[in-house]
């Protein structure tokens, strides 16, 4: 049985406790929340013991839940990776690219598991699509959300776009070559809408757009490659690919387009969807990484890219922010 600590019970917090709940072979054995309202409500709901101590929790563990606010995310990786615990955090890992060499170099000479809670990897839309051969040249992002204080404390970069820095980071094989954006900072102190060009080495071009003050919610990416055109639908949970027919799904949806170079035939085509919870199935890979001893599916570098191409957004930002 694994045993469980998590650190931080607020919104996020809570969903985590719930799955843990359903996950096999784990038990959450304490967690640890300096405010005091919540810690009372999360013992009396989910029967869970609270620690006023994280370094007490942290020697009876053997892997910890790290869901409190960004600036905490260092000192409790470090403290768990130096007990030679397994850390689970959630998205970014750290504050600073220092902090997360520090992890980095901290994990490698523990040896133990570091999965960052870049959840969208699980999402079932993106879960539908990512084993096809993908080879994007242009990539189109929208992730848009309406205002909620709550995750204000850091830029819509790191609270909202840095998921889809994830996403395009683990589908296009190559260094980022150039970064442009601009972003506007309006019901806070840092940005709230921005706009992103990310150039590739390999010629891949991605542009993205993510707001926290728009009147609806979206979360879409659009893949433009040599063979096919690919959207997912984060939000709606929906999966569509428009291709030659030649390259298609044989039971697609056909029809015939005139072209320069004569008639092509177009298949468009909708992949199964499996219906599935991304948080849990985030943590049971966490688990899964811990007992049968392979690797976390979104590791410490994983979790270090992302940072850096929001790291330099942020500083293309701050020449040109408008408050």
């Amino acid at each position: 049985m694994l045993k469980i600590a998590v650190f931080g019970t607020g919104h996020l917090g809570k969903f985590h406790l719930n799955n843990w709940k359903e996950i096999s072979n784990t038990q959450v054995i304490g967690f640890y929340d300096p405010n005091d309202r919540t810690a009372k409500s999360i013992e009396e709901k989910y029967g869970i013991k609270r620690f006023s101590d994280p370094e007490t929790l942290l020697d009876l563990c053997d892997a910890v839940d790290i869901i409190a606010p960004t600036n905490f995310h260092y000192e409790l990786c470090k403290s768990a990776v130096r007990k030679g615990k397994h850390v689970f955090v959630e998205k970014p890992m750290c504050a600073s690219m220092q902090e997360a060499a520090d992890l980095i170099k901290l994990t490698k000479e523990a040896g133990i598991k570091f999965q960052v809670g870049h959840v969208e990897r699980f999402n079932p839309a993106f879960l539908a699509v990512k084993d096809l051969d993908l080879n994007p040249m242009f990539i189109e992002v929208h992730r848009l959300s309406q205002f909620n204080p709550r995750g204000t404390e850091v830029s819509v970069i790191m609270d909202l776009m840095i998921h889809d820095i994830d996403i395009i980071l683990s589908m296009v094989k190559s260094d980022v070559k150039n970064v442009y954006a601009n972003g506007v900072a309006v019901m806070t102190d840092t940005p709230d809408i921005a706009n992103v060009r990310i150039e590739f080495d390999n010629g891949c071009v991605a542009n993205l757009t993510s707001s926290r003050i728009s009147m609806k919610k979206m979360r879409k990416i659009r893949l433009f490659q040599r063979d096919a055109y690919i959207g997912i639908d984060f939000l709606e949970k929906k999966a569509e690919i428009i291709r030659l027919k030649g390259d298609a799904d044989p039971d697609a949806f056909t029809f015939d387009i005139e072209t320069n170079k004569g008639k092509k035939t177009i298949a468009v085509s909708n992949p199964p969807i499996q219906e599935s919870n991304a948080i849990k199935m985030e943590l049971e890979s966490f688990r899964d990484a811990i007992l049968n001893n392979r690797p976390t599916p979104v590791n410490e570098m994983d979790g270090y890219r992302a940072m850096d191409v929001a790291h330099q957004i942020l500083e293309k930002i701050s020449r040109t922010v408008i408050s």
